[in-house]
């Protein structure tokens, strides 16, 4: 469950593998922000997880921090078999939107895991308490830095079949995702029908995903970029992440 949950979150990053891509004069977030997810396995709700964006008093190199917050557990007939209560925390540079520093406590039925890592984008290096990885770019992100740094790309150009690529740090390597932009699509969702620019991450199929599955990603088409909706068929089924709610926006929802 966690290793789908962290896929379906993953979504929501892209930037280009050739040249970086440029961000928008300022964050499309700000401090505040709190949205709310829900996963569902067909017609039950599995999980939900809630993201926040605060000031920080911490700085790094001297310079000012965004801390974020993501809060992930299991919920209904899943929390009883399979228990989930995973706490992720990214500190993040306010201007270039690149981490600093990234922590997560991970408790998933009998299974704990704790990690810390130091990013040194300059140095093209993660240190954590399981090595030091090198990284292939300047801009290498954690699962949750990279949520909020794909929010603010300046994506006005991007045309349909445009691929990109992201490489972020997770468990005990970098990996790399190559996401494609479909177009634009209304999504209906519990805020109302929302326009949507519509991307589709690669995945790998093997004991959780078809051999021909596809996950597509809703993301707002507005300011904003607020992931909407993600979905991917599995073995048995299909599961959805669906945006629950949303307060603390920057900019009003792209509402048809």
């Amino acid at each position: 469950m966690k290793r789908l949950f962290t896929i379906l979150f993953t979504f929501a990053t892209w930037y280009a593998s050739a040249q970086e891509l440029p961000l928008k004069k300022e964050p499309v977030f700000q401090d505040g922000e709190v949205l709310s997810y829900k996963l569902r396995y067909g017609f039950i709700t599995a999980a939900e997880a809630t993201i926040k964006v605060q000031n920080s008093d911490l700085k790094f190199d001297n310079k000012p921090t965004y801390k974020l917050t993501v809060d992930a557990q299991t919920s209904g007939t899943f929390d009883v078999f399979y228990k989930i209560r995973d706490h992720y925390d990214s500190y993040i540079d306010k201007n270039e939107l690149t981490p600093y520093f990234y922590q997560e406590n991970i408790r998933e039925a009998s299974y704990k895991r704790q990690d810390k890592a130091r990013f040194n984008q300059v140095g093209k290096k993660v240190v954590s308490n399981r090595g030091t990885f090198s990284t292939p770019t300047t801009q290498t992100f954690d699962l949750v830095s990279a949520y909020y740094f794909a929010r603010s790309l300046d994506i006005s150009k991007i045309k349909t079949g445009d691929k990109f690529k992201l490489n972020y740090f997770l468990g005990d390597e970098i990996s790399a995702l190559e996401v494609e932009y479909i177009g634009k699509e209304t999504v209906q969702s519990k805020l109302g029908k929302i326009r949507c620019l519509k991307f589709s991450p690669s995945i790998k199929p093997g004991r959780i995903f078809k051999k021909d599955s596809r996950l597509y990603l809703w993301v707002t088409d507005d300011g904003n970029r607020v992931p909407v909706k993600a979905q991917v068929e599995i073995l048995v089924g299909a599961v959805t992440m669906e945006l629950k709610s949303a307060s603390g926006l920057k900019y009003a929802l792209a509402k048809d």
